[in-house]
């Protein structure tokens, strides 16, 4: 089994990448001990309420609330990224742990692999 972390680091919508970065998060937490990390514009993939029919984007956005489900427990959100756009008072459509870029940094180095979206 390999520690997998796996970042979410663009905005959701406008392209594919976040969609299938979440099915690549489902898909491998079968066999892998998977970290999913929220940063920078990633932040918004935790917000409710999208709209993404309004671009002509499918909703995949709830598909989010499947991680818990597949047993993937280390979910974490950068605080900075989160203040940055002033997001640190929203509610996130999943349970994630704060944390700073230092910790963030710091986690990353103890993962086998790193994938970012």
């Amino acid at each position: 089994m390999k520690k997998i972390a796996i970042i979410f680091d663009q905005a959701p919508h406008g392209n594919a990448k976040g969609r299938e970065t979440l099915d690549l998060v489902l898909a491998l937490s079968d066999i892998n001990q998977i970290s999913v990390f929220f940063i920078n514009e990633g932040i918004f993939h935790l917000l409710k309420d999208q709209q993404p029919d309004k671009i002509l984007m499918r909703d995949y956005i709830a598909t989010f609330g499947m991680i818990e489900l597949y047993d993937i427990n280390d979910i974490y959100v950068c605080n900075e990224s989160l203040t940055k756009y002033n997001l640190a008072t929203q509610p996130l459509i999943i349970d994630a742990k704060p944390a700073t870029k230092q910790t963030i940094a710091s986690l990353l180095v103890t993962y086998d692999t790193i994938i970012k979206s």
